[in-house]
C-alpha cells in the first residue's frame, strides 16, 4: 500500500472515478508491473502472466460486494442487519458488535472474535438459534417483560391486555420489539387512540402491531369492527334456469293430428321417427298423421324419416 501511495496517488489529480481506474490499470501494467522487484528480482507482471494467471478462476459475473458495520445489541438478544433481525449468543446486550454481511452469510465479531454465523435472510424475517437465548427466563428478560406490560396498561385496560397477548411466547423477550413498537405508536397518536385500536382488535382476535399502526394511520380505530359472513347459498355454478326446461303442451290425440299455437307436439303415431311420415308447418301449426293432403300457409316444410312417404302436398 506504501508503494502505491507514494508512487501513484501522490500528486495525483483524477477528473472522476473512471478516470482513476483507467490510469491504475496503466501504472500497473505498464510501470508497476515491468519494474524490478526487490525481493524476487523478477517483474511482478511477467511473473502474474507466466505463474498466477493459468490457474485463476474465471471472473464472476455478479461480484458480491459485501457490506461492513456495526450494529447494537437489542434487549431480544438480535441485532437488525437488512431490516431483518439475527440472534447474538452470550449476554451482549447493550454492546455494540461489527458485522460482514453478503448474499450468502452474516458474520457477527465482537473485539475481532467471530462469535456468530447466519444465512442471509430476507427483510422482515428472523433467524434465531435457540441456542443464543437463555435457557430460563432470567432475571432481567422477567423485570423487563413485567414493566413492559405495565407500562401498555397505563395507556389503557385493552392496551395492556394486548401487550400481555403480544409477549404470551416461550421465549417472550424476542416479542419485546413489538411492544416497544407499541408504545412508540402510543406516543405517536396519542394514548386514546391505541386504546380503541387495541379494543377492536382484540375483538376480532387479531394480535398484530402492523394492524395497529394500519388503523391508526387510516384513522379507522373507531370504526366497528365487522366480522366476515358467509357468502350466501346461490345456485350451483353450471345450474340451468329452470324456465329453460319447461315442456311444452302435449298432443292427446292417438294417431290422429294435432294442430296448436305453435308449441304443440304429435303423439306416437305421428313422430319424426315413423318411416314415410310427413310434417308441414306454416310457421304457427302443426299437422299431425301425414296420410293427408296438408296445405300450409307460408313455409312448408316436409321430412321424410324413412322410405318413401305416403302423404301428398297442396301448393
Amino acid at each position: 500500500m506504501q508503494f502505491v501511495r507514494g508512487n501513484f496517488f501522490a500528486g495525483e489529480v483524477f477528473t472522476d472515478l473512471e478516470d482513476a481506474q483507467a490510469r491504475a490499470v496503466a501504472w500497473c501494467s505498464e510501470r508497476a508491473g515491468m519494474r524490478l522487484h526487490g525481493t524476487t528480482a523478477a517483474r511482478p507482471l511477467e511473473v502474474f502472466e507466466a505463474e498466477e494467471a493459468p490457474v485463476l478462476l474465471p471472473v464472476p459475473a455478479d461480484y458480491d460486494v459485501p457490506v461492513f458495520r456495526q450494529a447494537k445489541v437489542h434487549r431480544d438478544h438480535h441485532i437488525e442487519v437488512g431490516k431483518a433481525l439475527y440472534s447474538v449468543p452470550g449476554d451482549y446486550i447493550g454492546q455494540t458488535v461489527d458485522l460482514r454481511a453478503d448474499s450468502e452469510l452474516v458474520k457477527i465479531y465482537h473485539r475481532g472474535q467471530l462469535i456468530k454465523t447466519h444465512a442471509t435472510i430476507r427483510p422482515g424475517g428472523r433467524s434465531t438459534d435457540p441456542s443464543d437465548l437463555p435457557a430460563q427466563k432470567s432475571a432481567y428478560a422477567l423485570r423487563d417483560i413485567s414493566r413492559l406490560v405495565r407500562i401498555c396498561a397505563g395507556y389503557g385496560t385493552n392496551t395492556g391486555i394486548y401487550a400481555e397477548r403480544i409477549l404470551d411466547d416461550p421465549l417472550p423477550w424476542t416479542r419485546m420489539r413489538a411492544v416497544y413498537r407499541l408504545i412508540g405508536l402510543v406516543r405517536q397518536y396519542g394514548p386514546d387512540a391505541v386504546e380503541a385500536a387495541c379494543s377492536k382488535a382484540l375483538d376480532v382476535d387479531v394480535i398484530a402491531v402492523g394492524k395497529i399502526a394500519s388503523m391508526l394511520a387510516k384513522a379507522t380505530e373507531n370504526t366497528a369492527a365487522v366480522l366476515p359472513l358467509p357468502a350466501p347459498a346461490g345456485p350451483a355454478r353450471f345450474a340451468r334456469d329452470p324456465s329453460e326446461y319447461a315442456t311444452a303442451a302435449m298432443a292427446t290425440a292417438g294417431t290422429g293430428g294435432s294442430a296448436g299455437d305453435g308449441t304443440a307436439l304429435a303423439n306416437p303415431g305421428t313422430t319424426l321417427a315413423n318411416p314415410g311420415t310427413s310434417m308441414a308447418i306454416d310457421g304457427t301449426s302443426l299437422a299431425g298423421k301425414g296420410t293427408g293432403p296438408v296445405t300450409g300457409r307460408a313455409v312448408q316444410l316436409v321430412l321424410i324419416t324413412g322410405g318413401a312417404g305416403t302423404g301428398e302436398e297442396d301448393r
